[in-house]
């Protein structure tokens, strides 16, 4: 009847926009404690105590949840973003039956990507993307209007009372009778 720590290994889901750390209980064991520490200092984050059938849950964050099963127990990292990127440590304490047993159970790296990044980006690109052609149409409007523009003073030069059928004879604007 001695306390077995098995060899198992972590079951990690990525469910909901949550990443779930799930450890099967130690078995034989009465009272445990598992805890979740982040980083290369290991701050603890969060921990789930188990006393005799009762479990107290504890978390220094709020980013963080545990959750206990008969078999098992999950911890749950939730609203995740850059700043969570470190390694992430879990540590199994196990009271009763003795002696006392204090292992480190896993190691994770969890990697989270950032959601800002990949809407601002594309955002940006539209916003760019618009610009270059708000410009472009500008430049096309001012290239129409001046051509239109000299069109129009190019007629209105060439263009004599008189001069309709023959527009190449020297023939002199009409003059208008006074009444």
């Amino acid at each position: 009847d001695h306390a077995h720590v098995s060899d198992a290994q972590v079951m990690v889901e990525f469910e909901n926009g949550n990443f779930n750390f799930t450890f099967p209980n130690p078995q034989n064991v009465s009272e445990f404690r598992m805890t979740l520490k982040k980083g290369r200092e290991k701050k603890e984050i969060c921990a789930l105590y188990l006393s005799k059938g009762r479990v107290i849950p504890k978390s220094n964050v709020t980013y963080c949840q545990t959750q206990n099963s008969r078999n098992s127990t999950t911890f749950i990292l939730k609203n995740l973003d850059r700043k969570h990127i470190d390694v992430y440590t879990y540590y199994l304490e196990i009271f009763l039956p003795p002696p006392y047993i204090d292992c480190c159970l896993k190691e994770t790296y969890l990697y989270v990507p950032d959601k800002e990044d990949c809407f601002s980006l594309g955002f940006m690109s539209w916003i760019i993307i618009s610009l270059i052609i708000f410009a472009i149409s500008c430049v096309c409007f001012v290239v129409a209007c001046c051509l239109r523009n000299k069109n129009q003073n190019c007629e209105s030069n060439s263009h004599e009372y008189n001069s309709e059928y023959m527009p190449m004879a020297a023939v002199n604007a009409a003059k208008k009778t006074r009444i």
